[in-house]
């Protein structure tokens, strides 16, 4: 009696691990996708790892009867999961949140005098603080500044962003902020977050360098986020 169960159990487990291979490559696809707004200390690699772990759990606990489409089901819990893992690199305590906004600000400082932002050596010996701290520091800040508007709320924020914001409240704020800033300033937001193409292409298309745009990303993501925060 028990190889009929263990058969269909087997049989039940090859088609779960088959729904997961075929939606890999898309789990590959976010990963890449969302990487190309994060720092290089990012790998895609890792992401990819997390999405396809998660990927496989969803495979387990997917049931057709409820939802027609697996990866309609599976795909905001896969990006959720990348998310979570983001949130975890964030190494330095939300008490040492000081440290990164001054290592943010002496960025912005040397960068407007330089056209070049500074090494962590540099940054360590201006501020006063150990290089591993402040490359630390430096880590934390650009995994959220590059990333989605949305991505960034999830983040950043806690977990009860969303039931503590009022969405409409949200836009307003963003929507406010983006009018006070210059027509360049608000034309590589609406290429980057909206239509969003990477830096090297609005480089192209703005005749602007590549480390420029970043920062200006970097500036305008970080007075949004404190507005809307």
């Amino acid at each position: 009696m028990k190889r009929p169960i263990n058969a269909y159990a087997s049989q039940k487990q090859d088609m779960q691990n088959a729904l997961a291979v075929q939606y890999l490559p898309a789990v590959k696809a976010m990963a890449h996708r969302l990487k190309e707004r994060l720092p290089a200390s990012v790998e895609a690699t890792d992401l990819i790892s997390i999405g396809a772990e998660e990927l496989i759990k969803l495979a387990r606990r997917y049931d057709a009867e409820l939802n027609d489409s697996f990866w309609g089901y599976a795909k905001k819990r896969v990006h959720g999961a990348m998310l979570d893992f983001l949130r975890s690199l964030d190494t330095v305590s939300r008490s040492d949140r000081r440290l990164i906004k001054e290592v943010e600000r002496q960025i912005i400082a040397y960068f407007s005098e330089h056209d070049e932002e500074p090494t962590d050596a540099q940054l360590a010996e201006t501020i006063g603080e150990d290089i591993v701290k402040i490359q630390r520091a430096r880590n934390a800040g650009e995994v959220y500044t590059l990333m989605s508007l949305d991505d960034q709320l999830q983040v950043f924020g806690d977990e009860n962003t969303e039931k503590r914001i009022m969405h409409d409240e949200v836009i307003l704020q963003v929507t406010t902020a983006l009018s006070e800033m210059g027509e360049r300033d608000q034309m590589i937001i609406q290429l980057y977050f909206y239509e969003e193409l990477n830096l090297k292409e609005i480089s192209e298309i703005l005749n602007i360098t590549e480390s420029r745009i970043s920062q200006i990303i970097k500036s305008i993501a970080r007075k949004i986020r404190e507005r809307v925060a």
